[in-house]
């Protein structure tokens, strides 16, 4: 006997002929002109309003996100500008595609590695010591840790963490980072920085985010950083040095033809 089916449900937005509702907020009453989008995203999200501590830290997240320079991300979107100016839609579709597991998204791998720290029977830092043997013997990646352009240490780690103590968050998810780092460097016998994603991990966990959303964070706040990008191919094109930087690096490895 098959069982009847769930009907589907959102408790996220809904409209009349005269109102929008989100979160049986009323869109045009009680909130535009009165939260900000940061306070937005969370109540969106969450279903809640953030505090003062939690809107700020998102902040923070969303500033540290939006911009690092001609990224895998920057570069996508600056290419298809060039190849379709006439739809910017598509230039931060396409770049925001680079937003994944080794540029710009690793928090949310970073998380689930603090989220083990954390639930280890014997303890925090019995927890970061099996974490740390297990990807230096099978020559994993460490979400969330090292950087190939700051070196010996990744500035804005360290600025996230004071605002989040600043804001008088109760610590634990930094405090497990910071655990898994001494831990990752004993074992590693080197040195190895807490990135900006492993420190925005511990940030978004401290605010009660869930782990499979915080990649979100990074969409959200890149997207605006791409729209820049945008306007700068517009005013001063790059893209087309980037092509040929390209065709003259890369060398063809085959028998015919030559480039002229």
């Amino acid at each position: 006997m098959s069982r009847p089916e769930t009907p589907p449900i959102t408790h996220i937005a809904t409209h009349t002929d005269d109102a929008i509702y989100v979160r049986d907020a009323s869109l045009v009453d009680e909130l535009i002109g009165k939260v900000s989008f940061t306070d937005m995203i969370v109540f969106h999200l969450m279903g809640r309003m953030p505090t003062r501590a939690e809107s700020r830290i998102l902040d923070a997240v969303l500033v540290t996100l939006m911009e690092h320079g001609f990224t895998p991300s920057v570069i996508a979107t600056r290419m298809i500008a060039l190849s379709s100016p006439e739809a910017l839609q598509a230039a931060v579709a396409g770049g925001l595609l680079c937003v994944g597991s080794q540029f710009v998204g690793s928090m949310e791998a970073a998380a689930g590695l603090i989220d083990e720290v954390l639930a280890h029977p014997d303890g925090p830092e019995a927890g970061a010591r099996i974490v740390a043997q297990r990807h230096r013997t099978g020559r994993l990646t460490l979400p969330g840790f090292g950087h190939h352009l700051h070196r010996p240490d990744d500035p804005r780690s360290p600025r996230l963490f004071a605002i989040a103590e600043e804001a008088g968050v109760p610590g634990r998810h930094i405090a497990a980072l910071r655990t898994l780092s001494k831990a990752i460097d004993e074992v590693y016998g080197r040195h190895i920085t807490i990135n900006a994603t492993g420190a925005i991990a511990a940030l978004l966990g401290e605010i009660g985010m869930p782990a499979e959303i915080m990649r979100g964070m990074a969409v959200i706040s890149r997207c605006a950083g791409l729209v820049g990008h945008i306007r700068e191919e517009q005013q001063h094109p790059t893209a087309r040095k980037l092509w040929d930087t390209v065709e003259h690096t890369v060398e063809y490895a085959g028998s015919k033809g030559t480039r002229g």
